[in-house]
């Protein structure tokens, strides 16, 4: 039966294994050692938004592992010109052997996924980014040597990464704190499914409007863009309500001296970060990123 991997939730029963044997195919990697597990195998791509880590790590893990990887958008696509995502992933399904999809809505990640015969891999949507999230657990077992019982405060919007990040957290047993201004807090589906996770951990999921509660002898303080792909008009409204949610020095003195500060980038800088913080000792962020590499290269290998 074909695995897909949509959302968080579709890795909780293993969700740590992911993490545990990403970082084991990195050090392998890194000691030389080849993999041709994807050998003679081909990953379609369809991106809807653009992309730079998503993309390429996919593209290198495909190559790195003997596969092959095809980059396809919607103008180069039939389905940009209204053929149905049923067909389109029937007609793929007969070629390759995965699809990653990048998506602006769920529905149809999930739609294809439905019409697929192969592995679907949500590259991100508006609800969710759990790619991202294995390579971001990743770095904290790397840094911290451990997931359970640390705090993770999360400053900014209630979207996509931190929803993810949220049920992921519930998943491990960490404690996880966002803090966004009113009216941008995650959904409450995200919320009440990470709680539920997390009491099965005793660990705590907490929503606040007070960045200081939130970042308060944090382990990692973690922030995303304010303004997601997609929500270009809401550009200076967003900017005006999240201006002193703006992780900065000020900000991470209150969490532990050891913290580590992440962000799934592209960053804008002095914007949701300042450039001392983001380039900082305490900063992770380009261990972060490169860990993208290596957290699809285990997610193509449990799906495949």
């Amino acid at each position: 039966m074909k695995r897909d991997l949509i959302s968080v939730l579709d890795m909780k029963d293993d969700f740590e294994k992911f993490v545990d044997e990403g970082i084991r195919l990195k050090k392998s990697f890194k000691a030389g050692r080849k993999d041709s597990s994807m050998g003679r195998k081909t990953l379609a791509m369809i991106f809807e938004k653009a992309s730079t880590r998503t993309r390429v790590s996919f593209e290198t893990a495909m190559t790195q592992m003997g596969g092959h990887a095809i980059y396809l958008s919607p103008r180069d696509m039939q389905m940009g010109r209204g053929e149905t995502i049923a067909d389109t992933g029937r007609v793929l399904s007969r070629m390759v052997d995965a699809i990653l999809y990048r998506a602006f809505e769920h529905e149809n990640v999930m739609e294809l996924a439905k019409y697929s015969s192969v592995p679907v891999i949500n590259g991100l949507d508006n609800l969710e980014h759990p790619t991202q999230i294995v390579a971001d657990y990743m770095t904290i077992k790397e840094k911290k040597g451990k997931l359970k019982g640390l705090k993770i405060a999360y400053v900014g919007d209630g979207n996509n990464t931190a929803n993810s990040l949220m049920l992921a957290a519930g998943l491990v047993g960490a404690d996880f704190w966002i803090a966004t201004p009113k009216g941008y807090e995650p959904q409450e589906y995200f919320v009440r499914e990470s709680k539920k996770l997390a009491r099965k951990h005793n660990s705590e999921i907490e929503v606040t409007n007070n960045f200081k509660e939130a970042v308060a002898a944090a382990d990692v303080v973690y922030t995303d863009v304010w303004v997601s792909m997609g929500e270009e008009g809401e550009k200076e409204k967003k900017e005006k309500a999240f201006k002193s949610f703006q992780v900065n020095e000020k900000m991470v003195s209150l969490a532990k001296e050891d913290y580590i500060f992440m962000h799934c980038l592209p960053a804008h800088r002095g914007l949701e970060v300042t450039n001392s913080v983001a380039d900082s000792k305490n900063s992770v962020i380009f261990d972060e990123a490169e860990n993208r590499l290596h957290a699809e290269k285990i997610i193509l290998k449990k799906l495949l």
